[in-house]
């Protein structure tokens, strides 16, 4: 019995990370988004250094072949004049700068690989993080869709059944209200004391009297106004 209880615990718990995650998706994906863009940065900027580090030994390397050729030049000049002492010692010195211009040529060339590889796997990272980006855009949007059909909880945004009825009531109110300032308009004193005085026989008629359109229409007709 416990070991079914360890078992359902761990199942719960792992439901309730799941649940989590689901829930959170877009803030865990946007937080992951910012950590390995800066990642990408910190790449980015020690290959520029690297490669800034190589340049400075290309320079070096000129550098040493340039001193090699002067001392080379001056060695020659030396045994014209018979100073094989000095010529040797050149010879040394000359030596020990072609050992370091080699050394400095053989690292470049290895360094220029490892560059290269370095190069690609950071464009490669680039290219996914780009990609990796267009798809949160994309993401957010569908979530956003998401969100908005999906049936409201009291903790939920209004969904747009919810809009509607809110608006075909309010609109239900407005009615209510025009009605009703219609009839009390209609009730106020004096409202009607016109037609009340037109009954009595005091001022014309506002508007023709049934009897009136009927003995038109007896005229139009051909018969008399009057009956027989």
């Amino acid at each position: 019995m416990l070991k079914l209880l360890r078992l359902l615990a761990r199942g719960a718990a792992a439901r309730a990370t799941d649940d989590f995650f689901d829930q959170n998706a877009l803030l865990i994906l946007d937080q992951q988004i910012r950590e390995t863009r800066a990642s990408l940065e910190r790449s980015r900027r020690a290959l520029a250094v690297a490669i800034a580090g190589d340049r400075a030994e290309a320079r070096r390397a000129e550098s040493v072949e340039a001193r090699a050729l002067d001392l080379e030049t001056r060695a020659v000049a030396a045994l014209k004049a018979d100073r094989e002492d000095l010529a040797a010692e050149a010879a040394e010195a000359i030596a020990e700068l072609e050992a370091e211009r080699d050394a400095i040529g053989a690292a470049r060339a290895s360094f220029a690989t490892e560059v290269a590889r370095i190069r690609e796997t950071v464009a490669d990272a680039g290219r996914r993080q780009a990609e990796l980006e267009r798809g949160r855009r994309v993401a957010a949007a569908s979530e956003a869709v998401r969100r908005l059909g999906a049936s409201a909880r009291p903790q939920d945004t209004t969904t747009l059944r919810e809009a509607e009825a809110t608006l075909a009531r309010l609109r239900e109110i407005q009615a209510e209200t025009a009605d009703t300032e219609a009839a009390l308009a209609e009730a106020e004193p004096g409202a009607d004391i016109a037609e009340r005085l037109e009954r009595a026989g005091f001022g014309g008629r506002d508007r023709p009297a049934g009897s009136a359109v009927l003995d038109r229409l007896r005229r139009a007709a051909g018969l008399s106004a009057e009956p027989a």
